[in-house]
């Protein structure tokens, strides 16, 4: 499953979201840079903080922040266009509906920026997460071999 891709119709996503006590999401503000890459880097991959930086520039990512602190992001945009991600939870509030709602606040902004459909790139073993989600199904064809991903150097 690794490096297939997902669609999602932006049309038929779930009305709302509900947060937990004390979870804030918002758009990243550029002066927070250094605590989202920070957060993205420490947490997760190297590869995503490059994303999550282009993202953050074009004001195309959400964060979720717990008493000022960073537990989550998501972006769109960054790998290319009209594709969701990358996004990251952190484990102390996984299972909250943390990553739920960042999914959501970004795909509804997509859609309100004129998406009708949105590509989730790179999908693993959250492909259950998705399809629960906001009703994704696997793009036939692309895999790994067929897919954005194919044109980084790393690839080649």
């Amino acid at each position: 499953m690794l490096g297939c891709d997902m669609i999602c119709n932006l049309y038929t996503l779930p009305r709302s979201y509900e947060l937990p006590d004390g979870i804030r999401i918002k758009r990243v503000f550029a002066g927070d840079m250094p605590e989202v890459l920070g957060f993205v880097r420490d947490t997760f991959y190297e590869g995503w903080v490059s994303e999550a930086q282009k993202a953050i520039f074009a004001s195309k990512c959400f964060v979720a922040t717990k008493g000022g602190d960073v537990v989550g992001f998501a972006c769109f945009d960054s790998t290319a266009l009209g594709y969701f991600g990358p996004i990251g939870v952190d484990q102390s509030v996984r299972g909250m509906g943390v990553g739920r709602a960042l999914l959501l606040e970004t795909l509804y902004t997509m859609r309100a920026v004129g998406y009708g459909h949105a590509v989730i790139g790179w999908v693993g073993d959250a492909k259950p997460f998705y399809e629960k989600t906001v009703g994704a199904v696997m793009i036939p064809g692309a895999d790994p071999d067929h897919t954005v991903y194919n044109q980084r150097v790393a690839t080649e």
